[in-house]
């Protein structure tokens, strides 16, 4: 039932408010910093605020791109990608990368941050991220609405076949989120946070042992 402590809306009638509450509600949401390059070798690199983990074994993440963009088109035709990690002190430049540029502009160069050599795939990575995935294209995924009719928007995910982690990041063989300080996207059209040790709890599975 209707309520006055509720705003209740149906998206296809418009949300009705000063901004769309959607990708606020699902928050916070990890960055795609996803590097790719083209057949004739031209870099790219720009972020993508749907992005996740979708599968352990074998590890695959994925990401949506909003319309035809050169991160979308490259990743289809040589199958490749990196995922870079964008921490607090690269958020300037993963926000640089973001910017409506000529498919010929290098974003690693506008960005100010360095290619550095993949192991496993072509596609060079950003050397001053501290973790990073190497990724195969998997599956490319065009979406469509519930009567079927198609969105603007296409799924890349990829398999990592290589993961690179700055040491100062493990301790005891565990991977430290909070000393990471991954940028995350949050609500409004320009906001992002970060993670700290002071909102931490831990919440073991009922029934199983903490086994990590």
């Amino acid at each position: 039932m209707p309520s006055a402590r509720t705003h209740f809306y149906e998206p296809a009638d418009g949300h009705g408010l000063a901004h769309s509450p959607f990708n606020a509600i699902i928050a916070p949401r990890p960055i795609g910093w996803i590097s790719t390059q083209n057949a004739a070798g031209n870099l790219n690199l720009a972020p993508f605020s749907f992005f996740n983990a979708f599968n352990y074994t074998p590890p695959i993440i994925g990401f949506a791109s909003n319309g035809p963009k050169d991160t979308l088109r490259n990743a289809e035709s040589t199958g490749e990608f990196c995922w870079n990690l964008a921490d607090e002190s690269l958020a300037g430049a993963m926000n640089a990368t973001s910017a409506a540029v000529p498919s010929e502009v290098d974003e690693f160069a506008l960005a100010g941050v360095t290619p550095a050599k993949s192991r496993i795939v072509t596609v060079p990575h950003v050397a001053e991220a501290k973790a990073v995935f190497e990724c195969r294209t998997s599956q490319i995924v065009p979406l469509v609405a519930a009567d079927g009719s198609p969105t603007v928007t296409t799924v890349v995910f990829g398999e990592v076949v290589g993961v690179h982690i700055d040491t100062s990041l493990l301790e005891a063989g565990i991977y430290q989120t909070v000393k990471a300080r991954p940028l995350l996207r949050g609500g409004g059209p320009s906001t992002y946070f970060t993670i700290r040790a002071e909102n931490a709890r831990d919440l073991p599975r009922p029934g199983l042992s903490n086994r990590g």
